[in-house]
């Protein structure tokens, strides 16, 4: 009985115990009250020690306490040492991350709880591959203040398969995997070639993972064949990345459930939007619909509706759906297809705002004034249904153009598009108060025919039926984030975090060359770069400029740590606006729908490590979806420019290295390589800071943004490269160095 009394104890004193009985039948100290503890023991402590540490004696409890503590370690919050001990994590020395390889041998870990990455050495990188999760020890700082490290110990292993070329030497044969950040050979015995022959695309199951001593070995699980058909490249970039294509059984037997209409009986207790008429805007050749949007004229401004289809009502929580949906992460677009986050069933159907049927929702309602400001909002969850599909083309041909065709077509719809219009000419003023950067950048599109090829690359066009959605989508999930701080509740943002110091410090030391200056001191904001960005606009080296702006910047992710968003000038800012496409948004779907119940923090299913845990994971899916589609884009790119061999092209230099120069072509929007060995008039050296190549003899620069004519000299497909030479290579005038008097001297006789 006294046993019972203390684990009862143990269960009361954790401030987590409320959200804990929600999840399970027999709750035992959540992860946090298990760390708290551990803490103040403030030494190793084997099972048994921490069972009685918790109170915890029945078969049950134990049970349970072995499964979260092995899924602490897991997940890296605990580690156990040699003598079977449970340790914490000392995050001043040791650092649980996932692995980022890179195609030169070294490597990175990127922090779980977010800060600086650590530096690993091409020793370091032998026993891992790029994407597993490790705990490594900080060893020190490298010349550049780089913290370094080692691996101390490798707590999940990511890479099952590679897909690569089999090569065989001395009758070991071997796989080099298609993704360059595998940087492993993977040894195929002679008996587990499975018919594969020399020079065939294969994928290759990890049967033993590598050590410090030892490279992966594996066997071959299937024979793609010796050259790459229509298609076949994204074929390959799927099982290079390791991207979740069919779905388990389970999911499978979940959609069965699923009709193409919205049940009565889910249409309970929602508001009733269905005679508000709410649109879909979006691109020509979109499937799926998740936001529709109205807006109406009111005194002191606007009225405006952001509906959101409300994927949580059909995905919950530790269903097959949701772990296939944590799993993927987010839907992935390749050209020619896309890989679903979740079911057709959903995605297309049920979760997509089609025109004309009922469907569920989750709205955003704001007022805005006609300054731009939103002044209000709240949440709810209603049914509406679409009153039309319309495209970006169409609102800014009625909107802009005055198409007097689509203006009547429409023309019942049309009062609040106008509204529409004129609340985002607010919004728009509004952002440019706040100081959010507009980058002037190009997007391009692959144009597929018939056989898969490409036909051509064409830039993007960018209306202002484009930027009215953007703008909308900007304020909703904006006014989330706010909810969440107002409400005090764990959630999971979108982050930009500020540009690192070694990176202002090199941005101007370049700007100082130009006589330019970026306000703001050691802490610029949004806006000091956007009014950089505004003194140099028109400038012959706009691009350039704004180029090493971009580049200074960091990269965006998902994080329970709200720090703001940098570049769009938000102190706080979340993903509420595509469920269908984008795990987080779920969640924060979620957290919404908990607050609206009248939840508190302390009984929210997620606790702030385990939303930390998430967003770690959905950046990680976010980094392999664009590492895949950009393999999958530089390979069509590369298919493209194969005939194309002695062409010459006008472009700019996107990129200056030590090994050559990046050269983006004019109107084709492919960049190829000017390898420093082409330049062979001088002897070239490597200014980082200024971004150029200097001529030792001739004293000529290519930088960053200059123009060049350049002559298509090899194509690769394989490695993805693209080779160019200089089609007039420069020719400097140089004046002879006069020599010394008592050079030309002659020499006494001896």
């Amino acid at each position: 009985m006294a046993r019972r009394k203390n684990a009862q104890s143990a269960r009361d004193q954790d401030p987590h115990r409320q959200r804990e009985a929600k999840k399970y039948d027999n709750p035992i100290p959540s992860r946090e009250f298990i760390l708290e503890k551990l803490t103040e023991h403030g030494a190793p402590i084997n099972f048994d020690e921490a069972a009685s540490l918790l109170g915890l004696t029945a078969e049950e409890d134990l049970v349970a306490l072995g499964r979260r503590l092995g899924a602490m370690v897991r997940d890296g919050q605990l580690l156990r040492n040699r003598r079977e001990a449970f340790c914490l994590v000392n995050k001043r020395d040791l650092i649980a991350g996932r692995v980022i390889g890179h195609p030169d041998g070294f490597g990175f870990v990127k922090p779980d709880d977010g800060g600086d990455d650590l530096y690993l050495y091409p020793k370091e990188m032998r026993a891992v591959f790029h994407g597993d999760r490790i705990v490594a020890r900080v060893t020190g700082k490298d010349r550049r203040g780089r913290l370094e490290g080692a691996v101390v110990e490798i707590l999940e292993r990511s890479t099952k398969s590679v897909v690569g070329r089999l090569y065989s030497e001395s009758g070991v044969g071997f796989v080099v995997p298609d993704n360059k950040r595998l940087t492993h050979d993977v040894i195929i015995p002679s008996d587990r070639l499975g018919g594969a022959e020399q020079g065939q695309i294969v994928v290759a199951e990890i049967t033993d993972q590598p050590t410090k001593r030892t490279q992966p070995i594996g066997r071959v699980a299937e024979v793609l064949g010796e050259h790459m058909a229509a298609g076949m490249e994204t074929d390959i970039s799927i099982r290079a990345h390791d991207l979740p294509v069919n779905w388990p059984p389970e999911v499978e037997q979940a959609i069965t459930a699923f009709g193409e209409q919205v049940p009565e009986e889910s249409k309970a207790g929602r508001t009733d939007l269905r005679n508000l008429p709410l649109v879909t805007i979006d691109g020509a050749d979109a499937r799926d619909f998740d936001d529709a949007v109205f807006c109406e004229r009111k005194p002191k401004g606007w009225k405006l509706l952001v509906c959101i289809a409300d994927v949580s009502a059909y995905v919950t929580p530790n269903s097959a759906l949701d772990q296939e949906g944590f799993g993927r992460g987010n839907s992935v677009y390749f050209p020619d297809r896309v890989i679903p986050m979740l079911p057709e069933v959903l995605s297309n159907g049920l979760c997509s705002l089609n025109p004309k049927v009922d469907r569920l929702c989750m709205a955003c309602e704001l007022y805005v004034s006609l300054e731009g400001k939103v002044t209000r909002t709240r949440f709810f969850e209603a049914v509406m249904s679409s009153h039309a599909r319309l495209t970006y083309d169409q609102v800014a041909a009625m909107l802009v153009e005055d198409d007097a065709e689509l203006s009547e077509q429409y023309s019942e719809l049309l009062p609040h598009l106008h509204e529409l219009y004129a609340m985002y000419q607010a919004l728009l003023d509004a952002r440019s108060t706040r100081g959010a950067i507009d980058f002037d950048t190009v997007e391009t599109k692959f144009v597929i025919d018939e056989a898969g090829r490409i036909s051509s690359i064409e830039p993007t066009v960018r209306n202002d039926a484009h930027r009215i959605i953007e703008e909308c989508m900007l304020a909703a999930n904006v006014a989330a984030a706010r909810l969440f701080q107002r409400k005090k509740m764990p959630a999971l943002y979108r982050i930009h975090e500020t540009p690192k110091e070694e990176k202002l410090s090199d941005l101007r030391e370049f700007l100082a060359e130009l006589g330019l200056n970026l306000p703001g001191g050691n802490k610029p904001t949004a806006k000091d770069y956007g009014t950089l960005l505004d003194a140099v606009r028109g400038r012959p080296d706009f691009h350039l400029i704004q180029t090493v702006l971009l580049r200074s910047m960091q990269q965006a992710m998902y994080s329970s740590d709200n720090v703001g968003h940098f570049g769009l000038a938000y102190d706080a800012y979340t993903h509420f606006t595509s469920p269908i496409r984008r795990y987080p948004d779920l969640i924060v779907h979620r957290i919404i729908k908990h607050i609206l119940a009248g939840g508190t923090a302390a009984d929210l299913d997620y606790s702030k490590p385990e939303l930390q845990q998430v967003g770690e994971h959905c950046s990680g899916t976010e980094r392999r979806a664009d590492e895949a589609t950009r393999d999958v884009e530089h390979w069509l790119k590369c298919e493209f420019m194969r005939d194309k061999l002695g062409e010459e092209f006008d472009g700019t230099i996107t990129s200056v290295q030590g090994f050559g120069l990046f050269v983006e072509l004019d109107g084709v929007y492919v960049d190829g390589l000017v390898h420093i060995t082409a330049l062979d008039n001088d002897y070239y050296h490597f200014d980082p800071v200024g971004h150029r190549l200097t001529g030792e003899r001739t004293g000529q620069i290519y930088r960053l943004g200059d123009r060049l004519r350049v002559k298509v000299a090899a194509v690769n497909l394989q490695d993805r490269k693209i080779d160019f030479v200089l089609a007039k290579p420069i020719v400097v005038e140089t004046t002879p160095k006069k020599r010394s008097r008592s050079r030309r001297r002659k020499k006494p006789a001896a």
